[in-house]
């Protein structure tokens, strides 16, 4: 197996929030020999538990979910085009002319008015949701009945590219995530750990709810990907993190407050791990975190995440470097959290 062909596996299979099915299956196969309890609970939630050599001052979870962004079908026109809305939050400036899957099995491609058609204030504009719709060549809301249904999944067809030290892939976020936690789980942690793959985080952090109280932490990491804006047009200091810089360190978001102490250790257990780490430079967006640190009688919470250029889009940017690195991280700060006295 290559270095990132279980990163491929995950990125590859179909998982939008709710759908979950192929992701968890694969995930489930890498991990049951790994284990020491593997439980699936009713809302779809993977949580592991593995024993390490020591047992830990403080109970630590480490989380990464399962789903990805994407759409899903609600109705039909009567020429045979689909109407469909978002799952999660996507940027509908992106949507015109991709192609999608549907339930795997049936390729469309996301239509819009013709350019020459637009009156001339149209095109300085992105185009509403409402205006959109998926042509799978069908020629009768009829026939397109026959195919599809409202409530089936749809997910960008994309790439899966190793070139120029980069990773090129839709559902990086949080795919990643779920790799590393695997490559974790693989090598060893020095102190007992629960590992959980999530469901339901881009619509809500719902898995993680559950999964905060299932597995009652005293400390938990959430394993993420956030958003790199270092892109021609956004100058540097308002680029938030940059592909290749290590990986990115929360301090705030606009649903989580991470524990101080445990913000500085993430700095200090990269300095002992020899690798480079950066701050999330914007109190934005948000991850399990923000459902996981306020369970049971709360969780303190750290966030280690990948810079990842075009979050939510078909196709993400993150380096490899920043993969290696991350994992890297995520060792020490786990021991050192564990090893620490919860108060």
């Amino acid at each position: 197996m290559s270095r990132f062909e279980l990163l491929r596996e995950l990125c590859e299979a179909h998982g939008i929030s709710g759908r979950e099915d192929a992701v968890r299956n694969i995930i489930l196969r890498e991990i049951e020999p790994l284990a020491d309890s593997v439980q699936v609970t009713p809302l779809g939630n993977i949580i592991a538990f593995q024993k390490g050599k020591k047992r830990p001052k403080t109970s630590l979870m480490l989380d990464a979910h399962m789903d990805e962004v994407g759409l899903i079908i609600t109705d039909f026109t009567e020429e045979g085009f689909l109407r469909f809305s978002t799952v999660g939050g996507i940027d509908r400036r992106i949507l015109p002319g991709k192609t999608v899957w549907i339930e795997g099995k049936l390729s469309g491609v996301i239509g819009v008015k013709p350019i020459h058609l637009l009156e001339r204030d149209e095109r300085e504009k992105s185009v509403p949701l409402k205006d959109l719709f998926i042509d799978i060549g069908a020629e009768t809301r009829e026939e397109a009945e026959k195919l599809v249904a409202p409530g089936d999944a749809v997910i960008f067809d994309s790439v899966f590219d190793l070139s120029h030290g980069k990773i090129k892939s839709k559902a990086l976020d949080d795919r990643a995530g779920c790799a590393l936690l695997i490559e974790l789980m693989r090598d060893g942690l020095a102190y007992d750990t629960t590992f959980v793959f999530s469901v339901q985080e881009e619509v809500g952090l719902n898995g993680a709810k559950t999964a905060g109280y299932a597995v009652h932490p005293q400390a938990a990491i959430a394993v993420e990907c956030t958003t790199a804006a270092d892109v021609a047009g956004v100058e540097r200091g308002r680029d938030v993190c940059r592909v290749g810089e290590g990986p990115v360190v929360s301090f705030m978001d606009r649903r989580t407050l991470y524990d101080r102490e445990y913000y500085q250790l993430a700095f200090e257990a990269a300095k002992a791990a020899g690798v480079k780490c950066q701050p999330k430079r914007a109190v934005a967006g948000g991850n399990d975190a923000g459902a996981i640190s306020t369970s049971c009688g709360g969780v303190r919470m750290a966030s280690v995440s990948l810079p990842c250029r075009y979050l939510h889009a078909p196709v993400g940017i993150i380096s490899q470097d920043d993969y290696e690195e991350a994992k890297k991280l995520l060792a020490v700060l786990a021991e050192r959290i564990a090893e620490t006295d919860t108060i």
